[in-house]
């Protein structure tokens, strides 16, 4: 009898180290790590009355207007650092003006002269290109 529960026993034992080992393998997918890791919290009671709009409202700032024409509020990366100060444009390059300039699409530098673009506009219309050629040929390969 006492050798009948240790062999149980240990067969026990051995499934369920087998099993464990079987999990580390198993792939989930990411819905059911997003349903199964989801994380609620209770709602608390509101204060005041029916809608709760008033609390809703954006809170003002802390930070004086003088303060905020004066300084970069809120770009200082260091610890013990402080918010760097604006200077006159004059002091920033002249590329920094025009990295928000509305550039062309790829449709409209395919209705130009390639000839006449500039270096710039035909750059991009190269990069454009080439990225469109290598998404259609993925496209037409892919297995469906």
């Amino acid at each position: 009898m006492l050798t009948l529960s240790a062999k149980i026993g240990t067969g026990t034992r051995t499934m369920a180290l087998t099993y464990i080992r079987s999990l580390r393998n198993v792939n989930l997918h990411k819905e059911f790590i997003r349903i199964g890791g989801c994380r609620t919290f209770a709602v608390g009671k509101k204060k005041g009355g029916k809608g709760g709009a008033a609390g809703d409202a954006p809170k003002a700032s802390k930070i004086s207007k003088e303060v905020k024409a004066r300084s970069v509020v809120g770009a200082n990366i260091l610890k013990d650092g402080v918010d760097p100060k604006v200077l006159p444009d004059s002091e920033y390059p002249d590329w920094l003006w025009h990295l928000l300039d509305k550039r062309p699409a790829l449709s409209e530098l395919r209705r130009k002269d390639l000839e006449s673009l500039p270096y710039d506009d035909l750059k991009r219309f190269v990069k454009l290109d080439t990225r469109a050629r290598i998404k259609e040929n993925n496209s037409v390969r892919a297995k469906n």
